[in-house]
C-alpha cells in the first residue's frame, strides 16, 4: 500500500505540482486548497505525512497542525 500524503495549499498551481511529483513517485496524495476540507479528510482516513502551507485563508497552517498533532502525523511546512 502506498503511503498517503496530505497537501494543503491555497495556491492551486503549487499544490498540484507537488501532488504531481509525489504521485509520480507512487505516493497516494490528497490535495486540498483550504484547511476545512483537509480536516475532514484527516478525520476520515489515515495520513502518513502532511505538507501544509503556513498562510492559508481562514484556518492557517499552524492551526491545522495543532489539530492534527494528536494524530502524530509528521508535518512539513511550505
Amino acid at each position: 500500500m502506498a503511503e498517503r500524503i496530505l497537501i494543503v495549499d491555497d495556491e492551486q498551481e503549487i499544490a498540484d505540482l507537488v501532488a504531481l511529483y509525489l504521485e509520480s513517485e507512487n505516493f497516494e496524495v490528497r490535495t486540498f486548497y483550504s484547511a476545512v476540507p483537509a480536516l475532514k479528510c484527516v478525520a476520515e482516513e489515515p495520513i502518513d505525512l502532511a505538507i501544509l502551507d503556513v498562510m492559508l485563508p481562514g484556518v492557517d497552517g499552524f492551526e491545522l497542525m495543532e489539530y492534527i498533532s494528536p494524530l502524530e502525523i509528521p508535518v512539513i511546512f511550505i
